[in-house]
């Protein structure tokens, strides 16, 4: 892909992950949501670091908010999304979207709504396909 960003470490997807669901954020509200469920939990210098790193990588961007700095994600989370399936796609099926697809399925149990949203979306690709 173009425009391809660094890949983030496990920790930095943590807190990208944090950003998607809360948005922009100060460093101590992401802190806080890291810790709630972590044992020890991690300290504000730790978290602090990694965007200073993940910010020299451009996988976030900050801007000056009322108490400190606001860190969002620079990329939109479907690009980042595609970007990682495509890599992961690449470097471990060969290239084999039906590989996995099926490794995906077979993983874990999925609830009634999510199998039919899955339905919906082969629906919609197989009639896209039949128009041309």
């Amino acid at each position: 892909m173009k425009d391809e960003l660094p890949k983030p470490t496990e920790r930095e997807m943590e807190i990208i992950g944090v950003l998607w669901r809360t948005g922009p954020s100060p460093v101590r509200e992401v802190l806080e949501e890291l810790n709630r469920d972590r044992k020890p939990p991690l300290a504000y210098t730790t978290v602090l670091r990694f965007f200073q790193i993940m910010l020299e990588k451009g996988l976030v961007t900050r801007r000056e908010g009322g108490k400190g700095h606001i860190y969002e994600t620079s990329v939109p989370a479907e690009k980042t999304k595609t970007q990682l399936t495509h890599d992961l796609l690449n470097r471990v099926f060969a290239g084999s979207t039906k590989d996995l697809v099926l490794h995906a399925l077979g993983g874990r149990k999925m609830t009634a709504e999510e199998l039919d949203e899955i339905r919906d979306v082969i629906s919609e690709m197989d009639q896209e396909e039949k128009k041309k």
